[in-house]
């Protein structure tokens, strides 16, 4: 099935050296960049985290420390991405938990003025577990009846997440062929920030999704206890949370 797009849309899938979204770093980045007139545009960095790239990290992907030394570091491309990324919507497997937040975290240490928050989001890893409940190389498998060729490679991923997509929209017609169905569909909660912390209820109120404060209002919170604003500024949160609820505080000081 061809996707009915009112703007480019683009998969992508990110190589790191870990799985800790506050703490490391993007080491590959592929993307495929598909038109509302079908034709498509595709792009791999390779890249220079400039920190080590473990062990663990490299038996996955296959890249280490001596593939990335002569790379560009994510900075250097990042205002080409920035272009990139502008005025689409972003797919791509478990990119709304790890991928998206990731590349949040890497475009403001970038100092980039991009906002991905106004991008809509699939994650078609959601699509196939509320579906199926299986993993990337199975929903190949299942969705495409192709096995999936060099698996933790960022453009084989990347490929396969587009073609999985589509055959989703064949095999389901419950979905609805359109960016913001499949973006509404793709969240388990609306986040308010990428790494889901800060979240909007059913009242749309914004409240913490985590620790003690669990449920409650976020600014609540910060009336009756300011040294919690406090504990997460100085925390180990994403670049991209602190952000959030600094913007929060700020717009209420000046109501």
């Amino acid at each position: 099935m061809k996707l009915k797009l009112t703007r480019p849309l683009i998969f992508f899938d990110i190589e790191s050296t870990g799985i800790d979204t506050v703490k490391d770093r993007i080491v590959e980045i592929s993307y495929l960049k598909v038109f509302p007139d079908g034709h498509e545009e595709a792009k791999t960095y390779r890249l220079n985290p400039q920190m080590h790239i473990p062990q663990a990290a490299t038996e996955i992907h296959n890249i280490s420390d001596a593939d990335v030394a002569n790379c560009p570091t994510f900075k250097q491309i990042s205002q080409q991405l920035e272009r990139d990324f502008t005025n689409c919507d972003i797919a791509g497997f478990n990119s709304n938990r790890f991928d998206v937040p990731l590349l949040a975290e890497e475009f403001i240490r970038a100092e980039c003025n991009i906002d991905l928050s106004h991008n809509k989001m699939i994650d078609v890893q959601v699509v196939f577990h509320k579906m199926e409940q299986r993993t990337l190389a199975a929903a190949y498998k299942f969705y495409c009846n192709k096995n999936l060729e060099n698996a933790h490679t960022a453009e084989a991923d990347t490929r396969a997440t587009c073609e999985i997509l589509m055959a989703q929209l064949d095999r389901y017609p419950e979905l609805e062929n359109s960016t913001n169905f499949l973006s509404n569909f793709t969240y388990y909660t609306k986040n308010v920030d990428f790494a889901g912390r800060i979240i909007e209820n059913e009242k749309g109120e914004i409240v913490f999704n985590f620790g003690k404060y669990k449920g409650m209002k976020v600014l609540d919170v910060f009336e009756i206890d300011p040294g919690y604003y406090s504990w997460i500024i100085n925390g180990d949160f994403s670049l991209n949370t602190k952000k959030i609820i600094t913007s929060l505080k700020l717009n209420a000081f000046n109501k």
